[in-house]
């Protein structure tokens, strides 16, 4: 209950502040840049040298793959049906494609199952969300804005990426069973816990509620899958198929109904590819998706 009362009480103050004004203008980018370099690094420490290496763990991991490219795959032949232009489709692609993993996902999973959920959503976020929106991420908002981006370019920005950074050195860690001394342990583990108070009052200081007009059928378009679509798509997979359970299973199956990556709709915003629709993705999406996170909750729980 507490999580709960946490996760609405720092999504209230961050629209209270920004209301009233007590926020700079901009401070979610000082609060954003904080809870990614410095928040998730901590996180990923202190939670990945912990896990147990096995093949369950690719299903964490491959949520985030699995929603780019069904999503890239579908909206690129819709937005062609249809009649996007470039700039709409590309928007759809990548705030779609990419689900909100840390920012809402990790208090909202930490709401459910607690302080153990959050080893699996590092699998979902780090290997999974990260790599993917700084890898393919890129390459599709270059693609739909008309320019590129080298390789190597890509290549860089991966590698100077301190939550990447972290990751690589918590597995290293993990593999060869090295055990972070107690007091810095703790030092990862309290750096860790800003993440979901910031995050929050981030995300509520950036909702904007538009009126989507010319806008309303590739947004709805794009929610339905994001909210519904995919995660069922997901649990069918992952549940009925491959006859997979358990609380990682039940996990990835929440990370995938997750609203769209706040980063994904900069990415795609700041390449001129249709600023007005990432907004409404993002300003409808995070509030849709806490009432629709928690009736996946309650679904899935079920079985």
């Amino acid at each position: 209950m507490s999580n709960l009362i946490l996760l609405f009480l720092c999504l209230f103050l961050g629209v209270f502040l920004k209301w009233i004004k007590l926020l700079p203008e901009n401070s979610h980018l000082v609060l954003n840049s904080f809870v990614l370099n410095i928040s998730l690094s901590a996180l990923s420490l202190f939670y990945i040298p912990k896990i147990e290496i096995s093949s369950e763990l690719l299903y964490p991991v491959a949520v985030a793959w699995l929603n780019i490219a069904l999503s890239g795959l579908l909206f690129s032949w819709l937005g062609n049906r249809l009649g996007w232009s470039r700039q709409v489709t590309g928007a759809v692609i990548l705030c779609a494609g990419f689900g909100n993993t840390s920012f809402v996902g990790i208090p909202l999973i930490q709401a459910f199952y607690g302080d153990r959920g959050l080893k699996t959503v590092m699998l979902v976020d780090q290997p999974g969300s990260f790599v993917a929106i700084s890898t393919v991420g890129i390459a599709i908002a270059a693609h739909y804005a008309g320019g590129k981006s080298s390789k190597q370019e890509i290549l860089k920005k991966i590698l100077i990426f301190p939550p990447f950074l972290a990751f690589c050195l918590s597995v290293f860690l993990n593999i060869f069973n090295i055990e972070i001394f107690a007091a810095l342990d703790e030092v990862f583990s309290k750096l860790g816990a800003t993440t979901v108070p910031l995050a929050l009052v981030s995300v509520g200081s950036q909702l904007k509620l538009e009126r989507p007009g010319i806008y309303s059928k590739p947004l709805a378009a794009g929610l339905i899958f994001k909210l519904l679509i995919f995660p069922l798509a997901v649990f069918i997979l992952y549940f009925l198929v491959l006859k997979q359970s358990g609380e990682a299973i039940e996990i990835s199956i929440l990370e995938a109904a997750m609203a769209p990556m706040i980063t994904a709709a900069i990415i795609a915003s700041t390449q001129g590819l249709a600023p007005k629709l990432c907004n409404l993705f993002i300003g409808i999406g995070i509030p849709l998706s806490l009432l629709t996170v928690f009736l996946w909750h309650l679904f899935i729980s079920s079985f």
